[in-house]
């Protein structure tokens, strides 16, 4: 099929990328010179594992670059809208940039079209879509607007697309479902985990073939939006089980253990750290909160989910400021920037939030990040030291912390990170090390929903007798 895939941002550039996988030619349009030329040199703009061999692998072949979306539109069969809906002051989804696709779409229609809502979008997005392109005059037979979420994680994104536990498609016509079927068919019957040369499946992948989930438009648009706000909640759930754990002196990573072997919860998204953040879930909380509250229903629990996360944010300012007494002067390690391991996004990052706080209070910040180093020197003051690796930003350190839990800072040559510092104290806001190994190494260490442990703390050698391996 011909595909146009508008927007080459994040979920433009990894959908474009992986429909040309599937054997579709893309039209990728984007109106800005500046990402284009870079796109069409080799160039790829975000850290995201696998894309930079599915770009050079169909560039110039299945992927076409380009700005003009009318011949992308009169060229495609189905016209993918990936441009960003940030959120407004009041939280709402900002969709202007959504409508000025629907309007250079009416204005190139030139037979039958599916508009297909790739971005994440609030309720009745399609209905709007749809009155855009009608009093555009396009007669509502030469189009449909479909609703197709997308579920896709940053650093294992490109995987997620190619072996998704489901796909999501909301159409109101048989037509339109059944273009949107064509899109996916080398995935739903199997066809492309048989060729050669494919990208990888991950592990734990799901089942091959993955479903195909058909719904309404509006269902579709909910399931996104009700998915996004649920995986937020038990982030913010398990983070303040972990404060509870703290006050009674319980083991968070044996609550989880215990909790997450339930089928009925499960493990994933039980892992407590410092707070969600990122592209998705903070702007798709509060969409959902603000769709509801437009509905009339007062879905108290999101609040409460919001609350959560930002008070986990200042809950781990005062566990440094714990460690260290005092924080004017101290000069501090930062392991982490990104929002998560394997992307260099940081957009709502808990880790640039912790470093901007600490940087009011005083603090000398020297940083590490494998990806995101070069995103935070945008965002962050010059006064911000940055590293060439772990080791280096940690030279001279009063403190440790640890922030994304990428792999590299959770396989730390121990003794030589004790040998660089100043002072043997880490604060580690992802969990990424077991207290008694670290406690082996020399090392004071702060925790999320575990207690601190200390190397002349005999006190735990109790509770660590009863408990191996907490």
């Amino acid at each position: 099929m011909n595909i146009a895939v508008v927007g080459s941002g994040y979920v433009g550039l990894v959908a474009g990328a992986c429909f040309a996988e599937l054997g579709h030619d893309v039209y990728l349009v984007d109106n800005d010179p500046k990402k284009l030329a870079v796109l069409e040199s080799g160039g790829v703009p975000i850290h995201e594992e696998f894309l930079p061999k599915l770009l050079a692998k169909h560039r110039g072949k299945r992927i076409k670059y380009t700005g003009d979306l009318g011949a992308a539109v009169q060229a495609s069969e189905a016209i993918f809208v990936a441009v960003g809906t940030p959120p407004t002051k009041q939280g709402d989804a900002d969709l202007s940039y959504v409508e000025s696709v629907a309007q250079g779409v009416a204005g190139a229609i030139n037979g039958y079209k599916v508009v297909v809502e790739k971005s994440t979008v609030p309720v009745y997005t399609n209905e709007w879509i749809r009155k855009v392109m009608l009093l555009n005059r396009i007669a509502p037979d030469l189009f449909d607007v479909c609703s197709n979420p997308e579920f896709l994680r940053e650093g294992t994104a490109v995987t997620d697309f190619l072996y998704p536990d489901r796909i999501v498609v909301g159409a109101n016509t048989d037509k339109a479902m059944e273009v949107m079927r064509n899109v996916y068919k080398p995935l739903t019957d199997g066809s492309y985990y048989k060729q050669k040369d494919i990208i990888p499946a991950p592990k734990n992948a799901p089942p091959i073939p993955p479903p195909l989930i058909e719904t309404s438009a509006k269902s579709a648009e909910m399931i996104k939006h009700a998915s996004n706000a649920f995986l937020a909640m038990k982030i913010s759930y398990i983070n303040a089980v972990a404060c509870m754990c703290e006050e009674v002196g319980a083991n968070i990573e044996q609550v989880v253990a215990g909790v997450g072997s339930d089928i009925r919860i499960g493990p994933r998204f039980l892992a407590p750290g410092v707070g969600y953040g990122g592209s998705c879930f903070p702007k798709d909380v509060l969409a959902f909160r603000s769709v509801a509250r437009d509905c009339g229903y007062d879905f108290n629990l999101l609040d409460e989910v919001m609350k959560i996360n930002e008070e986990q944010r200042q809950r781990f300012l005062r566990k440094v400021r714990s460690a260290l007494w005092t924080l004017r002067g101290k000069r501090l390690a930062v392991l982490g920037l990104a929002f998560k391991g394997g992307t260099d996004d940081i957009r709502d990052s808990p880790a640039i939030m912790t470093v901007q706080a600490l940087l009011r209070e005083g603090c000398n910040i020297r940083a590490y990040d494998p990806a995101a180093m070069d995103r935070a020197k945008e965002e962050l003051p010059s006064s911000v030291e940055y590293a060439s690796d772990p080791y280096d930003a940690c030279k001279d350190a009063d403190a440790v912390l640890i922030l994304t839990e990428w792999a590299d800072f959770a396989n730390l040559d121990l003794k030589k990170l004790y040998s660089v510092v100043r002072y043997p104290i880490v604060v580690d806001g992802r969990n990424l090390y077991k207290r008694q190994v670290m406690k082996s190494a020399g090392f004071t260490y702060h925790s999320v929903g575990r207690e601190t442990i200390a190397p002349d703390d005999p006190s735990i050698e109790a509770e660590h007798a009863r408990n191996a391996g907490a």
